[in-house]
């Protein structure tokens, strides 16, 4: 809204769509939210105990400005133990949340009016996040007919001078595709040539189903040029605790500091401690986890594939998100998503949130259990756009 206290530059609404789903999900009591990419599944009892231990034993104070050192200690333990990649104390910047420390990333290395190149259907925060860095989004469509791998021509061709950097997404958000190590290794060969900076959002390398996840900070070339995000939100269904990482060249961590002291100063110190325990018992709290979501995943893709005029890839790569084709319905996916929610009481994304090359798509969040889901798809097959009678 337009207010003389309120700053031109949010004078437009720029509210999220997952800032929309509250109240549209509030319409109906039986609504089922596929919408919202929140685990239902609560942190594991281990690391809930153990922090909380901690909270007693003092650990409620400011931490180092940079972040736990014993956090930031298991982390490039992690990376060593994980991916066989050494990384070092003073490449590691522990922020409040992978969102925020995407913030971070682009307020540390843009200047007004630098190009940011957004693997498209992408996150929805990122055109947003840019633009208060005071840089310009630039979308790279990618297309389900690829099984949405980047185009190294596509990304090739929207480079220009102005351009600063790219954001990856693998496993992807909302596609739940995985970028092959082919294409990240052409990635790297195009960042090197222009001399871009690769910021790489790795919140769900725990979701890779079909190979082991492979960061693009550990191929030859890219440690320089590479900043990795990553989070334990949703590989430790901890997305309450606002927790997330950096890791990046020590004089970009620096630099990350300094803003991040002007904003909150230092993440939570109790949130820094379950993320140790987190790191240290990943073997104990993970498989259990992943493999329910990736049940459920594969559940809900199979339910999919039987309805008319939906369709999904299968099977699914990663995540626990699905990109569901309703091109053929006629409808645009704001309508889709509309009909879904009224006629059915069941939430879900429209694809044009996500840039525009997610038109024809509605995004679905497996953050429900098998009842939930099957409930959601039963009502869905009663529909006449989807064959029900």
């Amino acid at each position: 809204m337009k207010h003389r206290f309120i700053a031109k530059r949010y004078w437009k609404d720029q509210t999220t769509p997952m800032g929309k789903v509250d109240d549209l999900a509030k319409n109906y009591d039986d609504v089922i939210n596929l919408s919202l990419g929140d685990p239902d599944l609560i942190t594991h009892e281990l690391i809930i105990d153990k922090s909380y231990a901690d909270a007693k034993a003092g650990h409620t104070k400011y931490t180092d400005f940079a972040g736990d050192p014993e956090l930031r200690g298991e982390i490039c333990r992690f990376y060593q133990e994980e991916y066989n990649m050494e990384v070092t104390v003073p490449e590691v910047f522990v922020a409040a949340s992978g969102c925020f420390a995407m913030y971070l990333a682009l307020e540390a290395i843009l200047d007004d009016g630098d190009e940011v190149i957004l693997q498209a259907p992408f996150f929805t925060p990122y055109p947003q996040q840019v633009e208060l860095a005071r840089g310009i989004p630039v979308e790279l469509p990618t297309y389900e007919e690829e099984d949405f791998q980047i185009s190294v021509e596509r990304l090739e061709s929207l480079i220009t001078e102005r351009t600063k950097a790219l954001v990856i997404n693998t496993p992807s958000n909302p596609t739940g595709s995985c970028l092959t190590v082919e294409t990240m290794e052409k990635i790297a060969e195009i960042a090197i040539k222009h001399d871009l900076i690769v910021i790489a959002d790795d919140i769900y390398t725990s979701f890779s189903y079909q190979h082991p996840f492979v960061p693009i900070v550990s191929l030859p070339g890219m440690r320089e040029r590479t900043i990795t995000i990553n989070s334990f939100s949703k590989n430790f269904t901890m997305t309450g605790w606002r927790i997330g990482q950096l890791i990046a060249p020590p004089y970009l961590v620096k630099t990350f500091q300094q803003i991040n002291e002007n904003v909150v100063f230092t993440a939570p110190s109790i949130s820094q401690r379950a993320a140790i325990y987190a790191l240290q018992n990943r073997k104990t709290v993970q498989p259990a986890m992943v493999e329910e979501y990736r049940r459920r995943t594969f559940y809900a893709a199979e339910r999919i594939n039987k309805i008319p005029n939906m369709h999904v890839l299968y099977p699914p790569k990663g995540t626990f998100y699905l990109f569901i084709n309703i091109k053929d319905t006629g409808l645009s996916s704001e309508e889709a998503s509309d009909i879904i929610l009224r006629e059915a009481h069941v939430l879900t994304i429209p694809g044009i949130s996500f840039g525009r090359c997610g038109e024809g798509y509605v995004r679905i969040a497996c953050t429900v259990g098998i009842d939930a889901l099957e409930e959601a798809f039963n009502r869905i097959e009663k529909m006449p756009l989807f064959g029900g009678k």
